[in-house]
């Protein structure tokens, strides 16, 4: 146990160093990442590479859901990936604007972020358990509640997810305004910082009901919840990158995720502790894909 624990407090608290394929944005601190760099290079015989996550889930959640992957990742391609962890959606994007990521995996929202920032560029989208590169947000009550549509959530309390969550803020905001129900209808509202910690907190009776993404939701419904709306389908979380990063290293990632294939059983069988999302494959990703959110985001005034 010791050395689990260890290893999430190191990446909870690491700082900014040196990573392969992208330019920092502080070139008077770059000597430091380089002997940095060489010396976690020496380790393995392969460069690093720090692959960021915007932090949906609970640190523990986190580390046990995205390792994995970071470990297919080092076994496929000529690199050794790390997690960099912060503590909200904002340092997902400041990692890899800054530099101190080379990769992360970001929402529909952040991404747009990271792009208006950096003109941050995405590279793949993970698809579902039907093979298509969409997902939904859905709007959850507890079982015993008498809640049955969304504008029965006047004046009700509602949990949101992080206010820079696609599925948790964005989304949900979009859908209310839709059903003619205004934040000032409802008796309260407060986002939270995690998935799950909405999914909890509307179990726990501290919130009439809660929006979260759909794989979390499910997750929670033998546990108390009901689902009383599902979005239209959304563009699932890019992967992304800064425009400077080296394309070899892009090719690299881009190769080893787009053969994963589900109905292999070796394969399956290998993603088994991988976050669900990314359990189902990839496909090529653009910025036209995430349009429809650029609109939502413009016609609700969130920026």
């Amino acid at each position: 146990m010791q050395p689990l624990i260890s290893s999430l407090f190191c990446l909870q608290v690491c700082f900014s160093i040196w990573q392969i394929g992208c330019h920092t944005a502080e070139p008077e601190s770059q000597s430091l990442r380089v002997a940095d760099w060489q010396r976690a290079s020496a380790d393995s015989g392969k460069p690093v590479v720090y692959f960021g996550v915007i932090s949906r889930y609970n640190p523990r959640i986190m580390f046990e859901e995205y390792q994995p992957i970071m470990d297919y990742l080092s076994e496929e391609t000529p690199y050794r990936f790390e997690l960099k962890l912060g503590k909200s959606y904002e340092d997902a994007v400041r990692f890899l604007c800054n530099g101190e990521v080379a990769i992360a995996s970001l929402g529909g929202l952040t991404y747009l972020e990271a792009r208006d920032l950096c003109n941050a560029v995405p590279i793949l989208r993970p698809r579902n358990k039907a093979g298509k590169p969409y997902y939904h947000s859905v709007i959850v009550v507890r079982k015993d509640r008498l809640i049955r549509t969304l504008a029965d959530l006047k004046g009700h309390t509602l949990a949101f997810a992080s206010a820079h969550s696609t599925s948790g803020h964005l989304i949900p905001r979009y859908l209310l305004a839709r059903a003619g129900v205004r934040l000032s209808q409802l008796k309260g509202y407060q986002n939270l910082k995690h998935h799950d910690q909405v999914a909890r907190a509307v179990i726990r009776g501290d919130f009439d009901a809660g929006a979260l993404k759909d794989i979390i939701a499910y997750r929670y419904l033998d546990k108390g919840l009901r689902i009383i709306h599902i979005s239209d389908p959304i563009p699932s979380v890019p992967l992304v990158i800064r425009p400077d990063c080296d394309p070899q290293l892009v090719e690299a990632v881009k190769q080893a995720l787009l053969k994963i294939d589900p109905r292999d059983p070796v394969q399956s069988a290998r993603m088994v502790r991988w976050n669900e999302e990314f359990r189902y494959g990839f496909t090529e990703a653009s910025d036209t894909d995430y349009d429809v959110l650029r609109a939502i985001r413009q016609e609700i005034n969130l920026r």
